[in-house]
């Protein structure tokens, strides 16, 4: 994963913001690399990592997935009649093309990692300026594995790449062990 960021998209408003969010949806837009990762494969984490057969009680919380060419829409139409075969029941996230993504507010960015009081402190130091933040790989990486995402050995793979302090790569590397127990 390159980066990750968490907005609004799929309405008609210009400029939604979390108390005006008009018709949108909240979203999270990911840029990979399709050397490390498909878009095929990213549609099956997406697939594992919710409820499609619920409804949405409202927009705001609607599961959608925005595509950017014919080809993505073809393999997210695919995977969605995939997912529903295999449940029996029917799906009910929409498939539609990408138009605007708007990023959401700051508190909203890398959700999991904001609460790690000394994770931010590094991350603070690091990166001053909230763009630079929002918008690191190394912040979504984290974000991530704060989040319950990915396993010990991934981390320990990249630890070292992160940016962080020795004392702060022991503290996340600690978390995921107690974690992995």
């Amino acid at each position: 994963m390159i980066r990750t960021r968490v907005g609004y998209a799929g309405g008609e408003k210009e400029n939604p913001t979390y108390e005006r969010i008009g018709d949108h949806s909240e979203t999270i837009q990911i840029d990979y690399d399709p050397e490390q990762i498909t878009y095929a494969e990213l549609l099956d984490v997406y697939w594992t990592s919710h409820s499609p057969t619920s409804r949405p009680f409202s927009r705001q919380y609607a599961s959608v997935i925005f595509y950017h060419d014919q080809e993505q829409r073809r393999l997210a139409e695919g995977s969605r009649d995939r997912r529903e075969a295999e449940l029996g029941k029917p799906v009910y996230t929409e498939i539609v093309p990408y138009a605007e993504f708007y990023l959401a507010e700051g508190y909203h960015q890398k959700y999991q990692l904001r609460h790690d009081r000394d994770l931010m402190a590094e991350f603070r130091a690091i990166y001053p300026d909230e763009a630079d933040f929002i918008n690191s790989t190394a912040a979504a990486r984290v974000n991530g594995y704060v989040a319950g995402n990915g396993t010990l050995e991934e981390l320990q793979a990249i630890v070292k790449d992160l940016g962080l302090s020795t004392e702060a790569q022991q503290r996340l590397l600690d978390r995921l062990s107690l974690r992995s127990r």
